[in-house]
């Protein structure tokens, strides 16, 4: 994957005689990251394609939430653009209110686990919503690969495993042979942390339940304790 994205190659492959028979009004893309899914650039190969192209680029919590107005402007419905996105944005904000008066847990939000990537774009505004702060991560910007030795020194309380794209399931069988300096918790971060979706509100409210379980409810969502000891 690293080969094709320096030579500037795609990683998809898109069937143009397909999508032709399928008439699309609208082709909703992104250019966030050529590797997570199909970019714009991408789609614009496609030719003769007689349809809208809307890419989609959120790098925070509120432009995750101003995405979903766009779509539905769109396509003509922004109600329940409004509606839907309030709801992500109530839920972050309630999560935030009930955290509020603890002390923040330290954090390393893994995008990947070897080499390992600190968090970057939303998943930093996540963990402070949750009652954390991230001691690498960098909010509104891309994750970026460090190393173990710079997370350990770093000092984190929590490490929370969330592999770009993968379930907790996955995460914890590419960690079955790490090791770790402290608890260290592989969660599902395809559907609540990678994606920029509503549903990272679900995320938020896993993290604090994870950081403060005395204060937040657990939402029942996936999560693997991994190995927490490591000896150096």
């Amino acid at each position: 994957m690293r080969a094709a994205v320096l030579d500037g190659s795609s990683l998809y492959a898109l069937d143009a005689a397909l999508i032709h028979d399928l008439q699309p009004d609208l082709v909703i893309t992104q250019d966030l990251c050529h590797v997570c899914a199909v970019s714009s650039e991408d789609v614009t190969r496609v030719r003769s394609l007689d349809a809208d192209v809307l890419a989609l680029d959120p790098r925070t919590l509120a432009e995750v939430a101003e995405s979903v107005r766009v779509v539905a402007r769109r396509l003509g419905v922004e109600g329940r653009g409004d509606a839907v996105a309030g709801e992500m944005e109530a839920r972050i904000a309630a999560t935030a209110a009930a955290v509020a008066g603890a002390a923040p847990v330290r954090v390393f939000v893994a995008e990947w686990l070897d080499p390992p990537f600190a968090a970057g774009h939303w998943l930093p505004e996540m963990v402070s919503a949750a009652g954390g702060r991230d001691v690498l991560g960098r909010a509104g910007e891309p994750s970026f690969p460090t190393t173990w030795d710079e997370v350990f020194a770093a000092a984190p309380d929590v490490i929370v495993a969330a592999a770009c794209g993968f379930d907790a399931g996955r995460i914890a069988v590419e960690a079955a042979a790490m090791e770790f300096p402290c608890r260290t918790v592989a969660v599902d971060a395809n559907a609540h942390y990678s994606r920029p979706a509503p549903r990272l509100a679900e995320g938020v409210e896993q993290l604090a339940f994870l950081l403060h379980p005395d204060l937040a409810p657990g939402p029942g969502l996936p999560a693997i304790e991994l190995a927490r000891a490591w000896t150096r």
